[in-house]
């Protein structure tokens, strides 16, 4: 059988004018596959030269099939579960700078390059006061980036018009602050000069970044049967949902240059990224967060199946549109579609993620994820929001380690687990429910002192473990 590559697909090049750090599976079902929308259907015209950021990576493979990889994206979209996929062709070349350093540091050099993009892992962008401007290469991803952009400043003798627009992908808050902060910290460890520093200030944009696409990576265990679909060989096929967002934070020129809007891509260009943040992790985990309690002791393990249970499902739609929602600040229909997009994310037949997976630290997972939501709803209302407060209920129940009599395998600090423990021996429900909802450990706040919120939580608490789960639930 045929290799993919570029004798054997029929594919485009295009003018390298992206350096990219990363070459792993996110980057490429990501931020790749967006170019290659742009360069179909926008004429963008952007080639990728992709740089291993660490010793060990995939960039041989990626340069023996010349760049090509088969791209399956598997989700709901319009509404319709579909698989679909296509090779990406953007990728032109990789280089690994442990191997060829003279050859990555010549993009310095290429007049037509314009964009950085990296996924380094949140770990990538970090100071190592060891790295030097004569290391080949420095062993960190800003150290590579610095000498890069250092060796550009000198070859084109500070031309503002030679700046870059950096765009990391690393899932770290203020990404591009910090990338900018730790390239000025080298400039000045290595003594640059004034005039370096004033160019990376003045001609180079560092964005902050907010991604979000399920990338699952390698499909190994059905690669026969993908291997027979295609009719050709590739090592180097990645899987993704169908949803994707990348929300870009930087100046409205950036905006000009990326041809999103005509491609239909999700990329939304703002100046404050904060609201977007926001709405991720109140709608998008808060929902796992206040569903992992709710429908595993109901009974169910899979995230679609508590979706398609009219109960469970019913209860965690309300929870959002009319508990998490109202406590947002973006417009009522961004917050309806990003919630719907959720709901459908969390439908996936491609996906399945286990509840029991997902409450691993669940009480942390619960104050950051869903307690804002509670108090700003208590602020903005003057009300309790009851089906939060439900799931606040049943995750107490939930620490009591049963699923009826089934144990469960409780994943925590083991000074939650501990106190759950000692809490539960007691067998004073009102009593377990004042001590948790007291904890400033868990919460950072005592949440006794809102009015009825120890009274709402302690019925719950009692109606789940006098009546079950699902009684509960229909009581709601």
């Amino acid at each position: 059988m045929q290799e993919l590559n570029r004798h054997t697909a029929t594919v485009k090049t295009y003018t390298e004018r992206i350096i990219q750090f990363g070459e792993g599976n996110f980057l490429r079902a990501f931020a790749n596959w967006m170019i290659h929308e742009m360069n179909k259907k926008a004429n963008f015209d952007a080639g990728v030269v992709a740089v291993q950021p660490i010793d060990q990576g995939l960039i041989k493979m990626l340069n023996d099939q010349d760049g090509l990889y088969t791209l399956y994206l598997n989700g709901i979209k319009n509404g319709q579960a579909i698989s679909e996929h296509e090779i990406i062709d953007c990728i032109q070349r990789g280089i690994n700078p442990y191997e060829n350093y003279t050859e990555y540091l010549a993009n310095a050099e290429n007049p037509d390059l314009r964009f950085v993009i990296s996924n380094t892992t949140e770990a990538g962008i970090a100071y190592n006061s060891n790295d030097r401007l004569e290391d080949a290469p420095q062993s960190s991803y800003p150290g590579k980036l610095t000498a890069l952009l250092y060796k550009r400043f000198q070859t084109f003798g500070g031309a503002s018009d030679k700046g870059m627009i950096v765009i990391p992908c690393e899932l770290i808050d203020k990404n591009g602050d910090n990338l900018k902060r730790i390239i000025l910290k080298y400039a000045a460890d290595w003594n640059l000069g004034d005039a370096f520093v004033e160019w990376i200030n003045e001609d180079n944009i560092f964005c902050n970044t907010l991604v979000d696409r399920i990338v699952p990576g390698y499909p190994r265990d059905k690669m026969d049967a993908i291997t027979k679909e295609l009719g050709y060989k590739d090592n180097l096929v990645v899987e993704g949902e169908q949803f994707h967002l990348w929300v870009i934070e930087g100046p409205a020129s950036v905006k000009e240059e990326i041809p999103a809007e005509v491609c239909g891509l999700n990329i939304v260009f703002t100046d404050n990224m904060e609201p977007y943040r926001t709405r991720k992790v109140r709608i998008l985990n808060g929902a796992h967060t206040t569903l992992v309690p709710v429908g595993y002791l109901y009974g169910i393990d899979k995230v679609r199946e508590s979706l398609e249970d009219d109960v469970v499902g019913g209860f965690l739609k309300d929870a959002i549109f009319k508990e998490i929602c109202p406590t947002l600040d973006l417009s009522k229909e961004e917050l309806d579609q990003f919630s719907n997009d959720v709901l459908d994310r969390f439908r996936n037949p491609y996906l399945e993620h286990a509840l029991i997976s997902i409450s691993l630290n669940s009480t942390s997972k619960y104050k950051t994820r869903v307690l804002p939501s509670v108090l700003e709803y208590i602020k903005r209302k003057n009300e309790l929001p009851n089906r939060l407060l439900f799931s606040l209920a049943s995750l107490i129940a939930f620490y009591r380690g049963y699923r009826e009599n089934e144990a469960i395998t409780l994943k925590d600090d083991q000074s939650a687990l501990d106190f759950f423990a000692s809490q539960w021996a007691t067998g004073d429900i009102a009593g377990i429910a004042k001590a948790t909802l007291s904890n400033t450990d868990f919460w950072g706040t005592d949440l006794t002192q809102f009015d009825g919120l120890l009274d709402t939580v302690t019925n719950h608490l009692e109606n789940i473990m006098t009546n079950g789960m699902k009684q509960a639930l229909r009581d709601l």
